[in-house]
């Protein structure tokens, strides 16, 4: 903040505090969330059972997470193409592991027209089948390897419990599928996109996630080995945010993704497959916003600014046309309302929907030479001189609040960690105040279920290259293999 700088809360009576028509977050965390998404205008209940209207709100903040993991995927070598949405039900089957992991999501289409199908066709629950019998008929040679696609699309699985971003029948993604000469080049793409995960949600979402690898009961169906990144939401649940997946030669042996090697012998590709959906939006929902309305990084908001002009000055209304244009040209996404609601409404509209920096600019402030900064993260307003450089203090403004967003999510996480050595500590602590526990694990799935008896708590993922903190597993006393953060899954308590 620039020496001088006055800093003024918000005052009571200026129609800009708890906003009434959004239940309190530490009172009922699902009401609040679904009244969140209501209010930003982020989505809307849909007639087809279980979807979702994303509304123009909503899809732009998907646009920009689009855009930025989409440049992200491309300097890493990457290209996107389209696959069918239908797949035949014998493509399906040809992996077993797939078919029976997905079977209860599987929506089937047994008509065409007026006539019944030959062969009935799944709606694309995921794609691993598609790009397996695509790659398995372009790829001849060593020479052709690695073959890195992508893909941004719709999936639609039969759920049976559905809110907003979070779980819904039809939703919006990105569904990576990589194919590679040897599994060395195969694992390290695996650790490579999970890095570029981590990366978008702590540098670009303001989200810290703890990586690692699920186990074997909680991976993906038909993969060697899944890693995820894990979440912590603001009310101790955590959500599994993104994946990355190794499926050595299971799906190339399946369907024949085969090629001639090095020694002129025949071979079978080795396989990744990698992706996020539009769940991301819920997790920023869940672990930035308030009693307010939305909360958003600035580098992930759709706007970043708004000017808001206060009275009928001419002068006014050209003054903040100009700090617009001048915002515009330094890459900073500003628009001005100059709508003929009030200031409150409009000071109202622009905290629920999430906008980092609003700037006030009225006659009065001409006369007094003033210009106002609020802050959406932490309602603050910060009066300056008019003479100061707008767009070089909206900058760093942007970057602040980027920061701050951060760190508060860091901190928040790191208070609800917990370290546990008996069921009795786990029990206590998911009872009253939920988090993530660091526990140690013998392997046994029937461990892994007896922990699941305790609120829903599951493995979240195995920390990999961490010091145990204990020789025994938490559950039943064997010696201990894996260090394992556990959590709540956020279905369970919304």
């Amino acid at each position: 903040m620039k020496s001088g700088a006055q800093c003024a809360p918000y005052k009571k009576g200026e129609n800009f505090m708890k906003n009434k028509s959004i239940t309190s977050r530490d009172v009922d965390f699902a009401a609040w969330y679904t009244d969140i998404v209501k209010a930003a205008r982020l989505a809307s209940y849909s007639n087809v059972k279980g979807c979702i209207v994303i509304e123009p709100n909503g899809y732009a903040i998907w646009e920009q997470m689009q855009k930025t993991l989409d440049r992200m995927f491309k300097e890493t070598g990457h290209q996107n193409v389209c696959m069918p949405m239908l797949i035949p039900e014998n493509l399906m089957r040809k992996e077993g592991e797939l078919i029976n992991g997905f079977a209860p999501e599987v929506a089937w289409v047994t008509m065409g027209g007026q006539k019944e199908l030959e062969e009935r066709m799944c709606i694309r629950p995921t794609s691993e089948t598609l790009f397996s019998d695509y790659y398995s008929s372009i790829v001849t040679s060593y020479r052709d390897l690695p073959i890195k696609y992508n893909q941004w699309c719709n999936v639609l699985r039969w759920e049976k419990e559905t809110r907003p971003f979070l779980r819904s029948r039809e939703f919006l993604w990105q569904e990576g599928h990589t194919i590679h000469e040897t599994a060395e080049e195969a694992e390290e793409e695996t650790y490579n996109m999970l890095n570029v995960y981590k990366r978008f949600f702590e540098e670009y979402l303001a989200i810290p996630v703890i990586t690692g690898r699920k186990t074997e009961k909680e991976k993906f169906a038909g993969a060697e080995y899944t890693l995820t990144i894990e979440a912590l939401m603001y009310n101790g649940v955590a959500l599994q945010s993104g994946t990355s997946h190794y499926f050595g030669q299971k799906f190339s042996k399946a369907y024949d993704i085969s090629f001639s090697d090095r020694n002129n012998e025949k071979a079978y590709a080795h396989q990744t497959s990698w992706g996020v959906s539009t769940r991301m939006i819920g997790g920023l929902i869940m672990v930035h916003s308030d009693d307010n309305g939305l909360i958003l990084p600035p580098k992930i908001a759709p706007r970043q600014v708004v000017l808001v002009p206060i009275g009928k000055s001419e002068k006014v209304f050209e003054l903040c046309d100009k700090y617009c244009k001048e915002l515009l040209d330094a890459g900073i996404t500003a628009y001005v309302d100059n709508s003929e609601k009030s200031p409150g409404f409009k000071f109202a509209e622009a905290e629920v929907n999430g906008i980092p920096v609003r700037i006030e600019i009225g006659e009065r402030d001409l006369a007094e030479n003033k210009i106002t900064f609020a802050r959406r993260d932490t309602r603050e307003k910060i009066v300056e001189n008019l003479d100061v450089n707008v767009v070089e203090y909206t900058k760093k403004l942007l970057d602040t609040i980027q920061e701050n967003l951060y760190n508060n999510a860091l901190k928040r996480r790191e208070e609800l960690t917990y370290e546990c050595h008996k069921l009795e500590e786990v029990e206590q602590i998911m009872n009253t105040k939920p988090g993530f526990i660091k526990a140690m694990w013998c392997g046994d799935e029937e461990c892994e279920l007896k922990m699941k008896e305790i609120k829903g708590t599951k493995s979240r993922c195995i920390l990999e290259n961490h010091e145990h903190i204990d020789d025994k597993c938490i559950v039943c006393g064997k010696p201990a293999k894996h260090l394992v953060v556990w959590g709540i899954q956020y279905w369970s308590k919304m």
